[in-house]
């Protein structure tokens, strides 16, 4: 990234708390969104889709996101019917994940304005459809991996393209959202990541079986929770920002916030205290402790999401 850049993004910021850890991520992403494609003639999903999904929340919090840095990739989701022709990464790009988290992040440009024609997600939510398998779910990966960043697993994924489905057209979709979750509805409370997933796909259903697997999965995420707060994707798990940041999310949608505030404000805590000096969070990867850009990236997107969906937007300015 230029100096150039960094000096617009840096005033772009002002007025906004200088220490402020949304801040320094959303400048991290800033940079990193336009660089990848610039430097590798690819939009991918980890840049423009996660990425870009976090920094056009942050335009609907009112966060002054440099229009310049979303603008190519607001052109690209704008055409779902092209994202099938992106170069990819060979041998790691998952073109049904891809189609989640692209329409995931077009989902949110319509949410700001930055699009606004909504039968551009129609057209996404039916591509999603297609990937969809007859059991329900959209498998991700090697079956019965756990998700990570930038290969969701198949809990995480189901979870986001049922949601997405549910905003573009519900009526439409009845048929693939009761497929899906029918076959949420079936996922055990065995670990961090499916259980966080899952209750994020069950927010708001009233019925009495939705309850209580919502019940199941948050007494699995509290004993999973690590001293000083943080989760890792098993119990006992060493705490990771991704595994942290789902839950973070996850918690802070259940109506019972008697139950969960306590847990969202020590996961919140860990995610800042984890923070590094550039904006970023160490990726989250399977097994820990490896390398990885998209993972970075993606883990980050995550992670500034949870912080940013959780803190109220009046403490946002100075």
């Amino acid at each position: 990234m230029s100096l150039a850049c960094s000096v617009l993004i840096g005033v772009a910021f002002q007025g906004f708390l200088a220490d402020s850890p949304e801040v320094r991520a959303l400048a991290y992403l800033a940079r990193e969104v336009p660089r990848w494609h610039r430097e590798n003639q690819c939009y991918s999903c980890h840049n423009n889709g996660d990425a870009t999904r976090a920094l056009l929340i942050a335009m609907r919090r009112s966060y002054p996101i440099p229009s310049d840095f979303l603008k190519e990739a607001a052109a690209w989701l704008a055409h779902p019917e092209k994202w099938d022709e992106n170069k990819g990464e060979p041998g790691f790009n998952d073109k049904s994940l891809e189609r989640i988290q692209f329409t995931a992040a077009l989902a949110a440009a319509l949410d700001t304005g930055a699009i606004k024609d909504r039968a551009v997600l129609r057209r996404a939510a039916e591509c999603l459809t297609h990937s969809q398998r007859p059991d329900g779910s959209w498998q991700i990966g090697i079956a019965g991996s756990i998700g990570s960043p930038v290969t969701y697993g198949a809990t995480l994924a189901t979870a986001q393209a049922m949601r997405l489905l549910e905003s573009a057209d519900a009526k439409r979709y009845q048929s693939a959202i009761g497929r899906a979750s029918q076959w949420i509805m079936k996922i055990p409370a065995s670990n961090v990541v499916d259980a966080a997933a899952c209750l994020m796909a069950l927010n708001g259903k009233s019925m009495a079986a939705a309850r209580d697997k919502q019940r199941q999965y948050i007494t699995l995420i509290r004993a999973a929770e690590a001293k000083g707060g943080g989760w890792g994707p098993y119990v006992n798990s060493v705490p990771e920002p991704f595994d942290t940041a789902l839950v973070v999310l996850a918690l802070s949608h259940c109506e019972d916030k008697s139950e969960t505030r306590d847990m969202v404000t020590r996961g919140r805590a860990f995610l800042v205290s984890n923070q590094q000096p550039d904006g970023s969070w160490i990726e989250t990867t399977r097994p820990a402790g490896a390398r990885s850009y998209a993972q970075r990236v993606s883990t980050t997107a995550w992670a500034t999401t949870a912080l940013m969906h959780t803190k109220p937007a009046e403490k946002s300015r100075r």
